[in-house]
């Protein structure tokens, strides 16, 4: 069972029955491989691991779930014990089986009914701790599928490449992927234990902050210079194209 969206029903729990495996078996899936799929760049899936991690760590403590606390906060002693040899330039990584263990384990401990005792608001609870991964792999999916491409096919377009694409560096676009995945893990936080109201206007006050920042790390000269560049390559390509047109 799983607490029911619908926020007019009577029914504050949806029970699966026989529904409640392939539901299941789906999440640990898809989760598993969504944080596989950001491990593009030298520690963020760690890092995102480790705000996941901790997000849960919390919200196990306040809800007195101590079997699910107890291995949280051996999950975030673990990414955090890595994440110095795994951030850029990485001396070590942890490969396929090291990200779909860390998703494995998220997915599996987000339903172990840590939130039971949070009604309605327990449906978003797990979707805002994984958000970052969740969206990317979604997004990723949807965008292969409109260009007729398979849904496994590889391509540059996950969140972290775009940020590339921007003129990020590689630490600046993992440190931007951190603090969307903190503020998604504190919205969720404060989802438990300030209701649906204060979540979400402290959701909002982290993005116009965030907004903010953004404004200052990419001044307008920077943002001028990028697009000066982008014209000019793009021009390039259009004489290029003029002088082969020409020469045939």
């Amino acid at each position: 069972a799983f607490s029911n969206p619908n926020i007019f029903s009577d029914n504050l729990y949806w029970v699966l029955g026989w529904l409640s495996i392939p539901f299941t078996v789906l999440w640990i899936v898809a989760i598993t491989n969504a944080v596989n799929l950001i491990d593009g760049l030298d520690g963020l899936a760690d890092g995102v691991s480790a705000i996941s991690a901790t997000t849960v760590l919390v919200i196990a403590l306040m809800a007195s779930e101590i079997q699910v606390a107890i291995v949280m906060a051996a999950l975030v002693g673990a990414c955090v014990g890595f994440m110095p040899y795994n951030l850029n330039p990485a001396k070590m990584f942890m490969g396929d089986t090291g990200a779909t263990f860390l998703g494995y384990i998220l997915a599996t401990m987000s339903i172990q009914g840590l939130f039971k005792f949070y009604a309605v608001i327990s449906f978003a609870v797990p979707f805002l701790i994984l958000g970052l991964p969740i969206f990317d792999t979604a997004f990723a999916f949807i965008r292969r599928i409109a260009h007729g491409q398979s849904p496994m096919h590889a391509d540059r377009g996950h969140i972290h490449h775009r940020l590339i694409d921007m003129g990020l560096s590689q630490k600046q676009a993992v440190a931007t992927l951190y603090v969307i995945s903190a503020i998604l893990g504190l919205s969720a936080v404060v989802l438990t234990t300030g209701g649906e109201q204060k979540a979400m206007l402290l959701f909002a006050a982290l993005c116009i902050v965030g907004a903010v920042a953004a404004r200052v790390v990419f001044p307008k000269e920077l943002r001028e210079e990028i697009r000066e560049e982008l014209g000019e390559l793009k021009d390039h390509g259009h004489h290029e194209e003029e002088k082969k047109d020409e020469d045939s």
